[in-house]
């Protein structure tokens, strides 16, 4: 049987070449996402763990929820000196610094901009940082500065650095640059070094340190020096190895290194359901023109079980071979992942095959033909020898009382209703039931597809006729000739479609809804907010834009804890005179002029969930004082507003109650209205400080929504590699199509249509399967799409369905463009065909 089925491949191997390609694709995805996973995973974990082999012990104080971070002071590291097997100490401040390139951007990412002390020997190095240029900060003047992003900020030894820190931003004179490990400076982050003095003056006070590194002296046993460092620090502290700090962090990178791995692997799930529709229209083909052989292999003796054994280890035998060139293929498709996302910052890692990604891509590969294969082998089966030796199977036209057709027109009838009904309920399991409403309504409508292949044909068979008369006509009539045939080579385009489909429909309208979010509500012109990580803004932020000639502006106080009514409630304190010309307060009940009276104004969401009423007066309470409040107005508001808070109250009222309260941003208007001038007036009156972002509109919005578009981008790459293999399956059905049909190509070249001819008909042929596909895709993606945006309204308030016309046009015609391109090759081939050969075939 193995003789025969390898004999059978060879034989067939140019109709079994595009099979192989589709599932070694498949498995060159997952290959290439487990490798490109497991390598960055084994990277992250080296990178993490860097730098704790020269820690013999690290002391830190306990952290307590909700309390002020805890230090350990200058006794405890001598004290820690004095011990026996210890061979140095350094006491370590840590904190967060801004720095600025030449032009006054911000280097750096999120909370990796980082700040600490340099800590000299006592030959004047500190073990933690490595110098290329210079040497570490010997005053309070200078500083030093991480390799890369020296090189980012284009800065050089003995230039002047800003540095922006909690407290301020300060000019510095660069002394060193330096390298160290990913203990001290996370990838894509930013690290600058003061000395001693300077940084603990600027993150905690005099003798103070974040945590205490001990060095054990050579030959000293880690363990029993653990033992009588605890004996000697404060009890509030703990001490723990550098092994195990290594191994802790470690464990953080591996974890967070995951997703995107299960992100990949989920992609090329897909790709793999697609290539699953190419290989079984490959089979049925296949075993349809084998027809007559199979039945031959009966009739002499070979029973069902022996013919299926050997179509079964055919596919087995594609599978293998599929499998392992896509194992190759993976690893060089993870190398080319690790080079094009490499940095100076995150160098390329050394490739990961582990013996598990073999297997699964094995697995997987050789397993996913005979899935495939296995209905096209059993209706074979079923066909009496004596009947099929009569002549080749007919194709199975699609037909309404069909079990398949009930089935999926059940699905989807139930999807809809599902989705419908999920849609118009509230509760925790609305989002359940859409969704599984969803996928039922998407598997039923890929059931359907081969019966929408008429009604779509015969609805765009007069277009065609009008545009080529005989050849349009000719492909219509093949496009419907095996209705089974032309839907699963749709289906694969469809489902790829969909998802692309979906994702820009979700997209679209998250940008929308973070673009409302965001800007709509600001009438100022810039918003000034902290820096990921950074300072800490407080009412005194804003006071050097009094000296700003025409500018208004007003802080945006938050104070917490307080009880109004009952209800536990923040207030925002602003500046009652200018609020109304910075922010857009669309005032449903009373006046905004009443904060100047000293009353609150509500959101409308706010006041609905309490039933408050313009002209109430309700109690007031924090920390044990108590007061009164009236309610002077009530304005529209989402609750995900990024500026207008659930109550707006006057300054004056919140510093009644709480001496410090957190300025969450501060809005600004200039004379002129926005501009260069304008922006490089406000960052210089807030004193040319890196710690502070100073956006306008746009950059509030670029700021919010870029990382969708981010997002988006990645996804569309790694659902092209769907997309690759449906076009792949137009191919190989044009290509078998043809070879089925070499008697009547020649038969119509004989009665005078030329090659051109032949070679329009299979291209319009490819256009109808890509139209069809395109057109059940996108309609299938935006029914996604909204079903996935419903379950996020109920939480995310102001969420709206937008449909992005313009990228769905795109996404159809790149769908007919792999279409046409997929037709290249089976139109020449049938342009080509031998007349007199063909019309002498039987």
């Amino acid at each position: 049987m193995f003789r025969t089925a390898l004999r059978n491949v060879l034989a067939h191997k140019a109709r079994l070449l595009m099979t192989v390609f589709a599932v070694m694709l498949g498995v060159t995805f997952v290959t290439g996402s487990l490798v490109y996973g497991d390598s960055q995973k084994q990277a992250a974990t080296d990178r993490a763990s860097a730098g704790y082999d020269q820690v013999s012990l690290n002391v830190s104080p306990n952290t307590v929820p909700g309390a002020p971070p805890a230090t350990l002071d200058a006794h405890t590291a001598a004290a820690l000196a004095e011990l026996p097997g210890v061979a140095a100490v350094a006491g370590r401040v840590d904190g967060f610094a801004a720095v600025a390139d030449r032009e006054g951007r911000l280097l750096g990412s999120g909370d990796f901009r980082k700040g600490g002390n340099f800590v000299p020997g006592r030959d004047g190095a500190d073990p933690a940082y490595r110098f290329t240029e210079g040497s570490g900060p010997a005053d309070g003047r200078s500083i030093a500065l991480d390799e890369a992003s020296a090189a980012k900020g284009g800065h050089h030894v003995g230039d002047s650095v800003r540095v922006g820190t909690s407290t301020g931003a300060e000019s510095y004179r660069l002394s060193g640059v330096f390298r160290t490990d990913a203990s001290k400076l996370s990838p894509g982050g930013s690290r600058v070094l003061f000395d001693n003095a300077t940084a603990q003056r600027l993150y905690l006070q005099p003798g103070r340190y974040t945590d205490i590194e001990v060095t054990a002296a050579p030959d000293t046993d880690v363990t029993q020096l653990l033992t009588r460092v605890e004996a000697v620090i404060p009890k509030d502290s703990s001490a723990v190895t550098g092994a195990r700090l290594a191994q802790i962090q470690a464990n953080l990178a591996s974890s967070g290194s995951d997703t995107m791995s299960q992100i990949m692997v989920g992609f090329a799930a897909v790709a793999l359901f697609v290539a699953t529709f190419l290989i079984s229209n490959t089979f049925t083909m296949l075993v349809s023109r084998r027809t007559r052989e199979l039945a031959l292999m009966r009739a002499v003796g070979a029973t069902r079980k022996q013919v299926r054994r050997i179509l079964l280890t055919e596919s087995v035998l594609v599978g293998l071979i599929a499998s392992v060139a896509g194992i190759l293929a993976g690893t060089r498709v993870a190398a080319l992942l690790q080079t094009l996302f490499s940095s100076a910052d995150s160098p390329a890692a050394a490739l990961v095959l582990s013996p598990s990604t073999v297997i699964i891509a094995l697995v997987v590969g050789t397993a996913l033909p005979v899935i495939a294969a296995w209905v096209p082998v059993r209706r074979a089966m079923a066909i009496p020898p004596v009947a099929a030796l009569g002549a080749a199977e007919p194709a199975a036209p699609a037909r309404l009382g069909s079990v398949r057709t009930g089935v999926s027109t059940a699905l989807v009838v139930t999807g809809v209703i599902a989705a419908l009904y999920g849609a118009l309920t509230t509760g925790k399991d609305a989002r359940a039931v859409i969704g599984l409403g969803a996928a039922l309504a998407l598997t039923g409508t890929i059931g359907l597809i081969p019966l929408l292949s008429r009604p779509f044909t015969s609805l765009v068979r007069p277009l065609l006729v009008r545009l080529s008369p005989v050849h349009g006509d000719l492909a219509a009539r093949n496009t419907v000739r095996d209705p089974r045939r032309t839907g699963a080579t749709a289906a694969a385009l469809a489902i790829a479609l969909a998802l692309a489909s979906g994702l820009s429909v979700l997209g679209a309208s998250a940008t929308q809804y973070l673009d409302g979010a965001t800007t709509r509500d600001i009438t100022a012109d810039y918003l000034v907010q902290g820096t990921s990580g950074g300072q800490r803004l407080t009412p005194a932020t804003a006071e050097p834009l009094k000296k700003l000639p025409g500018a208004t502006y007003s802080p945006l106080n938050q104070s917490t804890e307080y009880h109004i009514g009952g209800v536990r409630s923040v207030l925002t304190g602003v500046d009652p005179a200018t609020i109304g010309r910075l922010l857009r307060y669309e005032v449903t009940e009373g006046s905004l002029d009443s904060l100047g009276q000293g009353k609150i104004a509500v959101a409308d969401y706010k006041a609905g969930a309490n039933g408050w009423k313009v002209g109430q007066s309700l109690p007031v309470e924090r920390d044990g004082k108590r007061g009164e409040v009236t309610i002077g107005a009530v304005y529209r508001a989402e609750e995900q507003s990024k500026v207008l808070p659930s109550i707006t109250a006057p300054d004056s009222l919140v510093d009644r109650y709480d001496s410090t309260p957190s300025t969450d941003s501060i809005v600004v208007a200039t004379a002129g209205g926005p501009g260069r001038a304008a922006l490089a007036g406000v960052v210089k009156a807030l004193g040319d400080n890196p710690a502070l972002s100073v956006l306008d509109k746009d950059g509030i919005r670029a700021e919010d929504t870029s990382g969708i578009g981010d997002q988006l981008n990645i996804f569309y790459a790694m659902l092209s590699m769907a997309l690759v293999i449906a076009a792949l399956g137009i191919t190989n059905t044009l290509a078998m199509s043809v070879l089925e049909r070499r008697k009547e190509i020649g038969t119509l070249r004989a009665l005078g249509l030329d090659r051109a001819g032949v070679t329009r008909m299979i291209r319009i042929e490819a256009l109808l399967v890509g139209a069809l596909g395109a057109t059940v895709g996108t309609v299938m993606g935006v029914f996604l799409g909204w079903a996935l945006g419903r379950t996020l309204q109920e939480s995310v308030a102001g969420y709206a369905l937008v449909i992005p016309w313009d990228r769905l046009a795109l996404g159809v015609l790149l769908a007919m463009a792999g279409a046409l391109l997929a037709s290249l090759w089976p139109a020449r081939r049938a342009a080509r065909v031998d007349i007199p050969a063909a019309t002498a075939a039987q």
